[in-house]
């Protein structure tokens, strides 16, 4: 990759052997609809602020992080996660924020774990985080560093918290970033929109086809 300032874009194609695909929080918790974020919810409330989220996730993004996925294994290419969950069981080591806003996943819980539709193979990498950015509470930059990444495929949820959070950091940090809009979801199709729209400059943003197409 070339750092003449003249040719600096962002508009670089995956490179698999310095690429990684990293999932973000796509756990039981919050991508699943007995996770802890809702399972107290009254019908009618889950319905009308995750409705149309869960109907989304299971026909469109989920399916396509699991194309992702796939795709990515066959290349070679990392395939890694990151999920909120503490390093204790009471949560204390949490950010100020999760402690505000209500985020528990106790450590080792059913919670912390990545849904069973994208579950880990092998020795691929999963971070546990207690903030809205993998690159703010764990050691996440320094492992990419060590495994030569310096290109990194998004997905996750949700698009304009934790995914927007990820992108701006590993941007800071010198990562080339691609972002898979529709394999990233939030809460409603206005604030995902919003979102794309918000964070183009600091990433490319490809559909999931567009990125199976490169990589392949």
């Amino acid at each position: 990759m070339s750092t003449d300032a003249s040719t600096l874009s962002r508009e670089i194609a995956v490179v698999p052997k310095q690429t990684a695909l990293l999932f973000i929080d796509v756990q039981n918790f919050a991508a699943h609809r007995k996770g802890a974020e809702f399972k107290e919810m009254p019908a009618a409330e889950f319905e009308a602020k995750c409705g149309w989220y869960f109907r989304e996730m299971e026909t469109r993004v989920i399916p396509n992080m699991q194309r992702l996925q796939a795709a990515c294994r066959r290349a070679k290419i990392e395939v890694m996660y990151t999920t909120i969950e503490s390093l204790t069981f009471d949560g204390r080591d949490r950010s100020l924020d999760y402690k505000i806003t209500g985020f528990h996943v106790p450590k080792g819980s059913w919670d912390g774990k990545v849904i069973d539709q994208l579950a880990p193979q092998g020795d691929e990498i999963w971070l546990p985080k207690t903030s809205s950015s993998v690159f703010v509470s764990t050691h996440v930059d320094y492992v990419l560093r060590n495994l030569g990444i310096r290109q990194l495929i998004l997905s996750g949820i949700v698009t304009d918290q934790c995914v927007e959070s990820a992108i701006r950091d590993a941007c800071d940090l010198g990562y080339l970033v691609t972002q898979v809009t529709d394999a990233c979801a939030t809460y409603s199709q206005e604030r995902h929109d919003a979102s794309l729209r918000a964070i183009k400059g600091y990433c490319r943003q490809r559909t999931t086809d567009q990125v199976l197409a490169e990589i392949a």
